[in-house]
């Protein structure tokens, strides 16, 4: 949401237990009547610079504390890289692993052979494949859509691929690039790499500006794919309705842009509302609400600095008609993909926001009210993984893999 208003307050369209305890708890899982900006907060470490925030509460929130009774679990530790998670019909899990292979994981763990057929993929430093997602008709017709670094004559890019997972589940049919995002880059940083269908049955895809200096001024650009979250059909055509439809001077499948590496992208169950993180550089990491045909600043504004300490750009936070993030992190957690928590199985975590932290080495739980973050909580610390992806089951439970190929089920207690 914008500096400004954010203060009108935006409308919205193994088997480890643990138990932990605080007071009563309101159905969002925040301290009943409790001002968590005045809590200490579940952030200790110092931050990289002196920058100050656009609102209260916009990073460093009040620490909350999950009071009902739950359980972590290892189901799975053969996984080679995992990337990305999605749940199919009969509540197994599809998930792609880096290097180039998709998995299908039982509810019990067992893993199944390796699936081919996809295109091949450029797997140097941040780059694979990523993110996927099934088709809403998936029962009837067995596609499946994927992200990709693509490699391409001079370097490679974000693409996004489709394909019929074969009935006897060892093979995508009929794979084909549907979309790339385009200009090709000889880098292997920033991908972005997440996508999801939203209610219309179009794709929400995100894209990274590749990282380097000379790339990162295309977040800015409407004629590029860079840094961008992009709204396509299922034929990688521009989706109807897009914020730049009919516009000559700009790409019509852009949905919104001034994105850095997006790796973050779910609807809000209650609002319907997008939302995602990305990654900042040194500091910087943030959690946006996404409205169409926002630019949401990268890399003129920031909560950042280079890696090296200097300062990015003008060194500026805020500016007008560029998007402040809801919540940002200094120093960073690394956010990579979240989910929000639809279920009534654990009512107090209904509606919150789970992250999967890479440097992080958690997941966090973020309390959203009224679109802004009252409280946050950082769960399987203890397990000393970094976490790549997460998705909620049809039982309530959180799946969430790492990249040391674990795949872990965050669950109420049984019999609690």
């Amino acid at each position: 949401m914008s500096y400004n208003s954010t203060f009108l307050g935006l409308l919205s369209g193994l088997a480890l237990s643990v138990a932990s305890c605080s007071s009563s708890a309101n159905k969002n899982g925040g301290p009943v009547g409790a001002d968590t900006t005045s809590l200490p907060p579940v952030e200790t470490g110092s931050p990289n610079s002196d920058y100050k925030p656009a609102f209260a509460g916009q990073t460093r929130i009040g620490a909350v504390k999950t009071s009902t009774p739950y359980e972590v679990t290892v189901l799975n530790k053969e996984l080679k890289n995992p990337w990305g998670i999605t749940c199919l019909p009969d509540g197994r899990f599809l998930i792609t692993e880096k290097g180039g292979t998709m998995r299908i994981v039982a509810k019990d763990g067992k893993i199944s052979e390796a699936i081919t057929g996809l295109p091949k993929v450029d797997a140097r430093g941040q780059g694979g494949l990523l993110g996927l997602t099934i088709d809403p008709d998936f029962a009837n017709n067995r596609m499946v859509y994927w992200v990709f670094s693509e490699p391409k004559a001079g370097g490679n890019l974000t693409a996004v691929g489709k394909g019929k997972l074969a009935a006897d589940e060892k093979t995508i049919e009929q794979a084909q690039v549907i979309y790339e995002a385009t200009p090709v880059h000889d880098g292997t940083l920033h991908y972005g790499g997440r996508i999801l269908f939203d209610k219309t049955g179009n794709l929400i895809v995100s894209t990274g500006e590749r990282s380097d200096l000379e790339t990162r001024p295309q977040a800015q650009d409407l004629k590029s794919g860079l840094g961008k979250i992009l709204r396509i059909t299922k034929d990688g055509k521009p989706a109807p309705g897009n914020p730049f439809e009919g516009k000559g001077d700009a790409r019509p499948e852009i949905y919104s842009y001034g994105h850095r590496n997006v790796q973050g992208l779910a609807f809000h169950p209650t609002t319907g509302d997008l939302w995602e993180t990305e990654f900042g550089p040194r500091g910087g990491d943030e959690v946006n609400r996404i409205l169409p045909g926002k630019n949401y600043g990268w890399p003129i504004i920031t909560y950042g600095i280079e890696y090296s300490g200097k300062k990015i750009g003008d060194s500026i936070q805020q500016k007008e008609g560029l998007e402040q993030p809801i919540y940002y992190y200094d120093p960073v957690i690394s956010p990579s993909g979240i989910t929000f928590y639809s279920s009534d199985v654990i009512p107090e975590w209904k509606d919150n926001l789970f992250i999967s932290a890479l440097s992080g080495v958690h997941i966090a739980r973020l309390v959203i009210q009224d679109n802004k973050v009252v409280g946050e909580e950082r769960l399987l610390a203890d397990q000393a993984q970094r976490f790549r992806a997460i998705t909620e089951g049809p039982d309530g439970a959180l799946y969430a893999v790492t990249d040391s190929g674990w795949l872990f089920r965050v669950g109420k207690k049984a019999g609690e």
